[in-house]
């Protein structure tokens, strides 16, 4: 069976708490999987080899790299959360948004309510509500 799950790769050794962030934000999401650094390496002791978490219901993957790259997260790739009401997306919006940077504010552009956030990692987040 062909499995598709997002990734995210983070460099400055807080996949942890990335991770223990975003299963906060919506009910029943948890950590699924986590295998860890040990004194050993290569990584930092303690820091993420991979993690599974769920993230509104969907599988996520991340890890933190040993290696720093050229690269970083970029708003050319975002995660697109779909929510019921206005006041879910307004927390979710607030929470994601807070130590990041806004992309485009919460607003009614025509097809309703829509926000996109960069978080504090950088991860690039576009929210909606249901139709």
């Amino acid at each position: 069976m062909t499995d598709l799950v997002p990734f995210l790769m983070f460099q400055k050794r807080d996949a942890a708490e990335a991770m223990a962030f975003y299963t906060s934000l919506f009910p029943g999401d948890s950590v699924l999987s986590e295998e860890r650094y040990g004194a050993d390496g290569p990584g930092p002791e303690g820091t993420i080899v991979m993690a599974e978490f769920t993230v509104a219901g969907q599988r996520v993957r991340c890890s933190d790299s040993f290696v720093q790259h050229a690269f970083d997260f970029t708003p050319s790739a975002s995660l697109f959360v779909t929510v019921d009401s206005t006041d879910e997306l307004k927390r979710i919006y607030e929470a994601l948004g807070e130590g990041g940077g806004m992309l485009m504010p919460l607003d009614d552009y025509g097809f309703g309510p829509f926000a996109w956030v960069n978080d504090r990692w950088g991860v690039s987040w576009q929210l909606s509500t249901k139709g």
